[in-house]
């Protein structure tokens, strides 16, 4: 198959990032992070071209209602893996401006310290209107912070609510931070956090009724059904702002990445990761094509539907049928 020019050009200027990206060059990431924020067909052949060199990250998700400590906790466990020699790559989902629809770039500031660490890297991210705590672009920002060699990745998510447990779909281990006086130990029931959880971070530990929220959460994992030889998830104490207890963390995401090896868990996660990633890609692309049908006969359907002529389900397979006839045959659907 002959490329046509443009695809000529955007093979070759893929090629020569991605190479730049495989040798560790900072600018390069950058600039590849921001062709993947950016979509489109340039940010999916980069995407695919350094696919094959991820795998070797461990890819840490942290999580927990805002305002419990998420990006000082990161900040800690940065500055304690970087004591240790390993290089960190740190994805920060941040809220959208309503006025840009960028990040707002909170977590950067609160980051700023480790700016000038060249084994850090560190990337706001907007959500743009993406549900589940994380935006659609994180998994592909993952695979190009892997293939960059970056020992460890970080993904803060933007805080969780009832559903947004997407980060447990791009990480090996997830933590999930809570705080004292803040009800979380009622939120982690509704938001299925003790499912979604490794590590249990009980954060500002130094208020009052920390030694509550510890209890009351390692007295409901005793509740939650797990086979003998499975992981039971930690609870642990931190001060992030005065880094107490950070290095008790990364030990205990060390202990967690070695059982995960030493077991078939691992295999597990990247397949349930793989299998995440790929039904999601699927879901927007039909998402995509049915939105915008770019028809006069979807069109009518959709009238239809707003008059009750119609049912939603009949309309939307009619139009999802039409899109995959319309890939199928390299066109758009012709009424």
């Amino acid at each position: 198959m002959t490329l046509g020019a443009g695809e000529s050009a955007i093979a070759a200027d893929v090629s020569r990032l991605g190479e730049q990206i495989r040798g560790g060059s900072t600018r390069a990431l950058a600039r590849g992070l921001t062709w993947i924020e950016a979509g489109g067909a340039r940010a999916e052949t980069l995407s695919a071209y350094l696919y094959a060199s991820g795998g070797r990250a461990h890819v840490v998700g942290i999580t927990g209602s805002p305002g419990s400590g998420k990006s000082t906790l990161a900040r800690g466990l940065a500055r304690a893996a970087r004591a240790r020699g390993l290089t960190l790559g740190i994805i920060a989902v941040d809220p959208s401006s309503p006025f840009t629809g960028g990040a707002i770039l909170g977590d950067r500031i609160r980051m700023n310290d480790l700016a000038l660490d060249p084994g850090v890297f560190i990337r706001s991210m907007a959500t743009r209107g993406a549900l589940g705590g994380l935006c659609r672009a994180a998994a592909d920002a993952v695979d190009l912070m892997d293939a960059a060699g970056r020992d460890l990745v970080l993904v803060e998510t933007v805080g969780i609510g009832q559903d947004e447990v997407d980060v447990m779909r791009v990480a090996h281990s997830v933590i999930v931070v809570s705080v004292p006086g803040l009800g979380d130990d009622i939120q982690a029931l509704k938001a299925g956090v003790l499912e979604i959880a490794d590590i249990h971070v009980v954060n500002k530990a130094d208020r009052d009724g920390a030694n509550r929220t510890i209890a009351d959460l390692r007295a409901m994992l005793t509740l939650v059904p797990a086979p003998p030889d499975a992981w039971m998830p930690p609870v642990l104490p931190t001060v992030a702002a005065r880094e107490e207890g950070v290095d008790a963390v990364l030990d205990t995401l060390a202990g967690h990445m070695a059982a995960l090896k030493t077991s078939s868990e691992l295999e597990r996660r990247r397949a349930r990761i793989a299998e995440g990633r790929v039904m999601k890609i699927a879901q927007d692309l039909a998402a995509q094509a049915i939105v915008s049908p770019g028809s006069a006969e979807a069109g009518r359907l959709l009238e239809q539907v707003a008059r009750r002529e119609l049912p939603p389900h009949a309309c939307a397979r009619t139009l999802l049928a039409w899109s995959i006839d319309a890939s199928a045959r390299g066109g758009t659907h012709d009424v």
